[in-house]
């Protein structure tokens, strides 16, 4: 009997923790007798066949490391059912049976196109956003709302010396949860997020308020999605007289070495993935619910929507002054 292989790509943008997700579907395919290869660069290098074979050492020390070994791009080509039926081509010619897909949204409407003409994937969610529907947590959400909190807590040292308020774009384009949790942990006085209209008028009536209570300092959190922060900043000035200063942290929330969680949660996840495939099981995506590793079809995990933490932004509106 033929060895089963299987392929492992990262897609989108890298998340920490991936490497974590890449190391458990190399060791429990390998443990369960399958070859696995490597694709390079997402869809891109699925495409144009940058395979590489992997083994037990391919993935020695990577546990602790941000970004993603095998990199990754975006594929506008994979957008097209030609680039699709390419990729199949790829597969064939290296005898892939399945492919572990580590990424987010868009990736796994990719996958599930890949999956509808014969290659079975599952997909892994990789994204700081943690703005996946079908599941509760993301690999590298964790990661990046504690990298956010330690470059908001110098940027709180240098606004608490100069009596300042500090206005910081975390990212999050379509969702508000690293804003949300990160503004809570750092004590902002406002949180400014996609899925909640706001007032520029109600956060300085705010700041003015906890200036006539004693407070002298302010962070300011606001997601990606709504962006506009040295706007935001020059409005707060003018009407408060509070020196302002916009930051964006940008891309620094993506790097680092992941947290035990992300570390875990990954390894979960991707050995969960493997038994799936294993089962000749495609169309999927694996899932953190109740703590638990689940897993939907991949057009209804697309078609699922995940509600904001509306509950907690209530607290930290309540706690904030």
């Amino acid at each position: 009997m033929e060895q089963k292989t299987i392929g492992v790509l990262t897609s989108g943008g890298d998340a920490p923790g991936m490497n974590a997700a890449v190391r458990a579907v190399v060791r429990t395919a390998i443990k369960k007798g399958f070859r696995v290869i490597g694709i390079k660069r997402g869809y891109n290098g699925l495409i144009h066949g940058e395979l590489i074979e992997m083994n037990l050492r391919s993935v020695s020390d990577i546990i602790h490391r941000g970004g993603t070994v095998l990199y990754t791009a975006r594929c506008v080509e994979f957008k097209d059912m030609k680039g699709v039926q390419k990729a199949k081509e790829t597969c064939i010619d290296a005898n892939i049976s399945g492919v572990v897909v580590i990424g987010g949204d868009g990736s796994f409407r990719g996958a599930a196109d890949l999956s509808s003409i014969g290659i079975p994937c599952v997909g892994v969610p990789g994204t700081i956003d943690n703005d996946i529907s079908c599941t509760e947590y993301t690999i590298g959400y964790d990661t990046a709302m504690n990298t956010a909190v330690e470059m908001i807590d110098k940027l709180r040292d240098t606004a608490q010396s100069h009596d300042r308020c500090s206005v910081v774009e975390v990212m999050g384009r379509r969702a508000g949860h690293i804003a949300l949790n990160s503004g809570i942990a750092c004590g902002a006085t406002s949180i400014i997020v996609p899925e909640v209209e706001f007032k520029i008028e109600d956060i300085i009536k705010k700041i003015q308020l906890s200036q006539k209570l004693g407070k002298h300092h302010f962070i300011v959190l606001v997601a990606e999605g709504i962006g506009k922060v040295e706007e935001i900043s020059k409005l707060i000035e003018d009407a408060t007289g509070i020196e302002t200063r916009g930051t964006v942290l940008g891309h620094v929330q993506r790097g680092g070495n992941p947290t035990v969680r992300d570390r875990v949660v990954a390894s979960e996840m991707g050995h969960y993935a493997v038994e799936l495939l294993e089962k000749g099981i495609g169309n999927r995506v694996v899932a953190l619910k109740a703590g638990e590793v689940v897993d939907y079809d991949i057009q209804e995990a697309l078609k699922m929507k995940k509600p904001f933490e509306q509950e907690l932004y209530n607290i930290a509106n309540e706690i904030s002054f």
